[in-house]
């Protein structure tokens, strides 16, 4: 009962977001100012107060990165297979990226932390760092391979590079391998923050959902939900029960590659010749499906 109420609460927090955004309170400004407090405080504050403490060098295992390069780049070949011949470029990129591009910042890593213990969360913050620098190069390249974008792949590097919750990871790792204490007042203060990372996530999410029926497609959207809902979590548990990892390891990847389709890439599809409404329309839809299979999924790994 505490899982559902949970995930009923993360559904609630969605509805919420979405409703302020339509009533007018949170507008284009105000959400760009509240994803800027998750983004640059809540998140970074999570994953460092997840790791700082922790020596990360027994978390990072060969397994651990062979099984999410792994079952990303998997799930991405069976995406390009189901989806190269099917409607125009635009929407079948966004098809294509959808499939695997996890949501594993503002929805997996607070989720998780909400959910297990603290040598899980840990886990699940080397995933984020690990996933992002996986995923988001897949993404540009499919994005400007298919559409023939204009961008440069070492530009969005240089952008990820600056993630500031990609560097909170790198530090957290830094100060936990090294054992340099953090002074309490600095960790409680930091707590505060992380706790809020996210409501204010799913406020954010829920403020950007948006539905067009304009761009429904039921094949094309069910067919994204079934890859990243059912099949890419589904190849996760393969893969990493046969590389023999940890459980909290096994645990945190398997319910992080599980999220639902990242807001991100409605952005990368806007600005990389993707359908946008296509991609808005399916971050709608993989997350509010993620609300029954992450169920599923964390009933069966807890």
């Amino acid at each position: 009962m505490a899982l559902v109420a949970r995930l009923l609460g993360l559904l609630v927090l969605l509805l919420a977001g979405t409703g302020l955004r339509q009533v007018g309170i949170l507008d284009a400004s105000r959400t760009a100012r509240l994803n800027t407090v998750a983004y640059y405080l809540a998140l970074p504050a999570l994953v460092f107060t997840a790791t700082y403490d922790r020596n990360i060098a027994a978390i990072v295992t060969p397994a651990l990165v062979v099984g999410i390069v792994g079952v990303l780049v998997s799930t991405a070949g069976l995406a390009w297979l189901l989806t190269r011949h099917r409607g125009l470029p635009a929407r079948r990129s966004v098809a294509l990226i959808q499939s695997y591009h996890s949501n594993l910042g503002y929805l997996g890593l607070p989720l998780v932390a909400a959910t297990f213990d603290g040598e899980v969360t840990a886990v699940a913050s080397v995933v984020l760092g690990i996933g992002s620098l996986v995923q988001v190069p897949i993404t540009v390249i499919a994005l400007v391979s298919i559409n023939g974008a204009n961008t440069r792949l070492v530009d969005q590097l240089a952008e990820l590079g600056r993630n500031p919750v990609l560097l909170a990871l790198i530090l957290g790792i830094v100060i936990g391998s090294l054992g340099v204490p953090v002074a309490q007042p600095i960790t409680a203060v930091l707590d505060v923050l992380a706790a809020l990372a996210l409501p204010l996530a799913l406020l954010c999410v829920g403020a950007t959902l948006q539905v067009d029926r304009a761009a429904l497609d039921w094949g094309a959207t069910g067919s994204v939900i079934g890859l990243k809902l059912v099949v890419m979590p589904a190849l996760a548990w393969v893969a990493f029960s046969a590389l023999g990892v940890s459980t909290a390891a096994f645990t945190a990847a398997v319910v992080m590659l599980g999220t639902p389709t990242a807001v991100s890439t409605y952005v990368f599809a806007s600005e990389l010749g993707g359908d946008s409404q296509f991609a808005s329309l399916n971050v709608f839809a993989t997350t509010v499906a993620s609300l029954v299979s992450l169920f599923v999924l964390i009933s069966l790994v807890s």
